[in-house]
């Protein structure tokens, strides 16, 4: 099955979304940061047997407007349920891997009324975090910038299929491969997040919830264990030999984990 492109305007910002179709329940897909829709293709497409599947280049990213005057968090949250709304999604179930399992994690607490479970990877809301954004723009800083050659791509992302995943997000100008993202705009958007906490609005998800974690994962034990003692409906997966771009390294897995819980879901 091949996507459709669908557009959603929100507040004048445009967002492109990919569409794979499908005659179930509505199922929308959020990136991470830097990330791109086509990041969930291989499993999208699987999904898409037994929902509706919309996976979106959130604002900033991807084909999405790419100087959105607002970028925060609250403005993420916004365009999940404008999405929903427009497209006609109805009660969504939303998947999200990290900064878009924020966004995720947010709309279920927000808009119960939307968010009909919660899937999220390698996620969490702790903070606030100063120092974040100064990783961010380091971690962006350590990028060229351009490559030569999508080749060169995937092998500075790492190669297989994580640097693919990556790579696949850049665009071919000139002979070159840019990333599809301005760097400040992706710097202020952590920026925003960081300034504040949103621990507490994990306890306010009332939706089924399956948290996907990577064995090599950026929330440590401790976080995790806390989050299923203020929150005891959570399912919780940790991934064996897995990182934190488990989507893309292990989506056989990943989607053996997903498929089942929105199973349930029906029951």
């Amino acid at each position: 099955m091949t996507w459709t492109e669908r557009v959603v305007e929100r507040e004048g910002v445009r967002l492109v979304c990919r569409d794979w179709g499908g005659e179930g329940p509505g199922l929308v897909l959020l990136h991470g940061l830097a990330g791109h829709a086509g990041e969930w293709d291989a499993l999208a497409g699987r999904l898409s047997s037994v929902h509706r599947v919309v996976a979106v280049d959130q604002r900033g990213q991807g084909a999405s407007d790419r100087f959105p005057s607002d970028v925060s968090r609250d403005a993420y949250v916004e365009d999940v349920v404008a999405v929903a709304d427009q497209l006609g999604l109805g009660h969504v179930v939303l998947a999200g891997q990290s900064m878009g399992g924020h966004a995720a994690i947010l709309a279920a607490a927000r808009h119960p009324d939307v968010v009909r479970a919660l899937v999220a990877i390698e996620a969490d809301v702790s903070g606030p975090d100063p120092e974040w954004p100064t990783h961010i723009r380091r971690w962006f800083d350590s990028w060229p910038a351009s490559f030569p050659s999508r080749a060169a791509a995937v092998q500075f992302f790492g190669g297989g299929a994580v640097g693919t995943g990556w790579a696949d997000g850049l665009e071919e100008r000139g002979g070159q491969w840019w990333p599809r993202f301005d760097r400040d705009v992706m710097v202020q958007s952590v920026a925003d997040a960081a300034q504040h906490s949103f621990a507490h609005e994990w306890e306010r998800v009332t939706c089924p919830t399956l948290l996907i974690l990577a064995q090599s994962s950026f929330i440590s034990p401790a976080r995790v264990d806390e989050l299923m003692r203020r929150r005891v409906p959570t399912v919780s997966v940790s991934v064996r030999e897995a990182r934190h771009d488990l989507h893309l390294e292990q989506p056989d897995i990943v989607y053996g984990l997903v498929s089942p819980f929105l199973a349930g879901l029906s029951t």
